[in-house]
């Protein structure tokens, strides 16, 4: 990506759904790269939710095989009573 304004290139991805739709998109400056797994990890995710009809949603750090959750209204503010961070690094 060129950034015109201040003449420099720009570090960016974009992940784009079979629709053509923009799910996800990261733009970095010049001296930091991106990270290929995570970008994979993000992948994955977005895979999942499509094929679940968006039944299934996935939090912070959400790996395949683990905890997804269940998106509706009662999960609003709640996240933190049906998810932790220990659930994305459980084995």
């Amino acid at each position: 990506m060129y950034d015109a304004e201040a003449g420099v290139n720009t570090r960016g991805r974009f992940l784009i759904d079979p629709d053509g739709v923009i799910q996800g998109f990261e733009v970095l400056s010049p001296p930091v790269g991106r990270n290929v797994n995570e970008t994979i990890r993000q992948i994955q995710a977005f895979q999942l939710v499509r094929e679940s009809k968006g039944t299934q949603a996935t939090p912070s750090g959400w790996k395949p095989g683990k905890k997804t959750l269940k998106p509706g209204p009662e999960l609003v503010g709640n996240v933190w009573k049906a998810w932790s961070v220990k659930d994305a690094f459980d084995e």
